[in-house]
């Protein structure tokens, strides 16, 4: 159970951008641009403000096919001109035994609440057969967060990418993360975290637990990519296309009364990491590798850099 959910973690951003994709402007409407649209680019080279040396910003997508995985040109060149690469979290906090068995501890619902508690017995029924034909008996899931479960409720909402539930991720999926933590490692490089684990899954606790259990059983009924909702496929369509603008757009515009939960899980989080990548970037040269759909919009980290005087530009070779 500690490996599910210590792969869990791992997904929470991708699974979050599609659970709210799922409420997102079928494709093809358009939602107003934020001023100039930024350019399609992942990679971006930051600098200006007095900064001695130049830092960059590469926007991830936590899971992806091996077949679709790429570096735009100029990462890995970026990537050796930084002395340090920080994620979303510290990955040596993903492997310590610390942080896991804390992260087992925070997955379940306080006062005793059950999942049964939560939904009508028609729903509870159709949630059980679905994890009971997952392999999972509902005796085990019964008392956690329904967004876990949400992140387990099968390989379709991961577009068909052969996830392995019990700890690694099958053999033709990859993870930018995990990709650049190796590449780090083997360099030499320090790596740091922007947030704590324990901060990424408070975020549940700031989201009820009824209405948690709503975006799973929706999740069940409707899996993404269902009437002409973003699927995972479209998601990695937009960022291979490197079109950080869409993807924001995916995320953010929603017609179902998620805006609370966008808030939290994107421009909440994009307005407290200024502070210390700015911290950090001043101190050495960094390469900041956080989800692609932090980086476009009206409060992504690119326009939020800008507006503290930081000079942006996109890689392209």
């Amino acid at each position: 159970m500690k490996n599910i959910l210590s792969w869990a973690l791992i997904t929470l951003t991708v699974i979050s951008a599609t659970v709210l994709a799922a409420c997102s402007p079928k494709a093809g409407e358009q939602v107003r641009a934020a001023d100039e649209p930024l350019a399609n680019a992942l990679l971006w080279e930051i600098s200006g403000n007095d900064l001695k040396h130049t830092s960059y910003l590469f926007g991830t997508i936590h899971l992806i096919s091996a077949d679709d995985f790429f570096w735009p040109a100029g990462t890995l060149s970026a990537f050796d001109k930084t002395e340090k690469v920080v994620f979303e979290i510290d990955m040596n906090e993903m492997t310590d035994i610390g942080s896991q068995l804390n992260l087992f501890q925070m997955a379940f619902m306080r006062d005793n609440t059950t999942l049964s508690d939560l939904m009508s017995e028609e729903d509870y029924e159709l949630v059980s057969e679905h994890f009971q034909n997952m392999g999972l008996p509902m005796f085990m899931m019964e008392r956690i967060k329904p967004m876990f479960l949400t992140i387990l409720t099968g390989d379709s909402e991961f577009g068909g990418l052969d996830l392995d539930l019990f700890g690694s991720a099958g053999g033709q999926t990859k993870s930018y993360e995990i990709e650049l933590n190796n590449l780090a490692e083997a360099a030499g490089k320090p790596v740091g975290g922007l947030e704590s684990i324990e901060f990424q899954i408070s975020l549940f606790d700031s989201i009820p637990y009824k209405m948690q259990a709503d975006m799973l059983v929706e999740s069940i009924k409707n899996p993404v990519g269902d009437n002409g909702s973003a699927g995972f496929d479209e998601i990695v369509s937009i960022y291979t296309s490197q079109d950080i603008e869409a993807m924001a757009q995916m995320i953010n515009e929603d017609d179902a009364g998620f805006g609370d939960f966008t808030y939290l899980i994107l421009e909440s989080r994009n307005k407290a990491w200024i502070e210390p990548m700015i911290e950090k970037m001043r101190q050495q040269p960094v390469f900041f590798a956080v989800g692609a759909g932090h980086l476009g919009g009206d409060e992504g980290v690119i326009r939020l850099l800008r507006k503290e005087g930081y000079t942006l530009t996109p890689v392209k070779n």
